[in-house]
């Protein structure tokens, strides 16, 4: 079991931490299950950029990045060393510990 610490760059919002979080499941799908609104025009399918995060922490229980990520990664705003798109970023099964993530102020999408 994982605990997820989601932080947010949009003044206003606390970071939330999530315990007892279940492996083989997306970053991007734990947010939304747990109400943390995370953009994913294209569905989680990684052939967008929308659901771009930071991986602050626990890189090591989650898969290395692909090329495809990366090349949808190099469209995102602001993207950073350590971005990663929440569909891709998938939790080890048989695994445990912490991980954090910063998710980006999606409020400058609101008009697209």
């Amino acid at each position: 079991m994982y605990s997820i610490t989601f932080k947010f760059e949009q003044k206003g919002l606390e970071p939330i931490t999530l315990n007892n979080v279940a492996a083989d499941q997306s970053i991007l799908e734990v947010a939304l299950d747990n109400g943390i609104e995370l953009h994913h025009n294209c569905g989680g399918v990684c052939a967008c950029s929308t659901c771009h995060l930071y991986l602050e922490k626990g890189e090591e229980f989650i898969d290395e990045i692909t090329d495809k990520e990366e090349d949808f990664i190099d469209r995102a705003v602001n993207p950073r060393l350590n971005s990663r798109l929440g569909c891709q970023c998938v939790l080890h099964t048989g695994e445990s510990g912490e991980i954090a993530v910063t998710l980006p102020d999606q409020t400058q999408f609101l008009g697209e």
